[in-house]
């Protein structure tokens, strides 16, 4: 160190184990003031600048852009805090950029894995995909189904329950489903999908809030008897399926009306694919609203199902 107490822009390089062009690169940049200058106009550091740069090289390993660098050398008195802040942002940075390497590899052997004559359609349904890929379009899908004016907070539970988030680590085959779902959900009028639509806004007595209120109660219920392994019968769950069309329509629950209600249910146009994909993806551990649907449809075509008539 000289006499004044500064080093020259090389002395600084050499006691942080840098080079001369990177300290100037972050002095060019406002993240390593200088102290002073010469009577030659060679930069001037003081002691306090070696701390700094090796703070600067400290967070660049962290692979932080400048930027963030810089707010963070603006904080140093609150650089703890600071630092939490950058660290969990960067950590969602990487977490994204993981999972779409990794939709990428598995895209790979979905296209590598086929036989040769199925390689083009696979490559057209796996390219239209955003990596990692977005759920928007099944959104989308599902408000235009969806009878208008539903409250807010009973679309987002439907929305919850049907449309699947993309695995953060998908297999092939999970890749394929989710390209086809997308297909099939950003097509036009995907089978029967929006004539059903119709129906169900038509057909739900004024009343569609209570109808998709009470059928996700009745999913729920025929969900836990997929997952036991039971065949469609009687019980909590087709009674609570036949009540929410029973109140949606302001009537009773009774044979004659089991018996109207399995013919029209019979009749309507189904989405069977879009269920068959979103089952796919979440494997046989979590029913989809789709199974537990034909489950209690079949229930009610079970012999002599309901109750008595009062």
């Amino acid at each position: 160190m000289s006499p004044d107490g500064m080093w020259s822009i090389g002395e600084l390089a050499a006691h942080a184990g840098v080079t001369v062009k990177t300290v100037r690169f972050y002095s060019d940049r406002g993240l390593l003031p200088e102290a002073g200058r010469s009577t030659g106009g060679h930069r001037r550091y003081g002691p306090e600048a070696l701390d700094r740069l090796r703070l600067i090289r400290s967070l660049r390993t962290l692979d932080l852009p400048l930027p963030d660098v810089g707010r963070l050398l603006d904080r140093e008195g609150a650089l703890a805090d600071a630092l939490e802040d950058a660290v969990a942002g960067r950590l969602r940075d990487l977490g994204t950029q993981l999972s779409a390497l990794r939709w990428r590899e598995a895209a790979l052997h979905a296209l590598r894995d086929c036989a040769a004559a199925e390689r083009a359609d696979r490559l057209r349904l796996i390219g239209a995909l955003s990596t990692p890929p977005s759920t928007a379009p099944m959104r989308r899908f599902w408000r235009r189904w969806l009878p208008p004016r539903l409250p807010a907070g009973l679309v987002g539970r439907i929305m919850e329950l049907s449309v699947p988030e993309p695995p953060g680590d998908p297999t092939p085959d999970q890749v394929l489903a989710f390209a086809r779902l997308h297909a099939f959900t950003t097509g036009s009028c995907p089978d029967g999908t929006r004539l059903r639509a119709e129906e169900y806004r038509s057909g739900a007595g004024g009343r569609p809030a209570v109808l998709y209120e009470g059928l996700g109660e009745a999913y729920d219920l025929a969900a836990a008897e997929l997952l036991a392994g039971r065949e469609p019968r009687e019980g909590d769950a087709l009674d609570c399926f036949v009540s929410a069309y029973a109140l949606a329509h302001g009537t009773r629950d009774t044979p004659a009306f089991r018996r109207v209600l399995a013919g029209t249910l019979a009749a309507e146009p189904r989405a069977d694919l879009y269920w068959q994909l979103t089952g796919e993806l979440w494997g046989p551990a979590r029913p989809t609203p789709g199974a537990a649907d034909d489950w209690l449809r079949t229930a009610l075509s079970v012999p002599a199902a309901g109750p008595e008539a009062a």
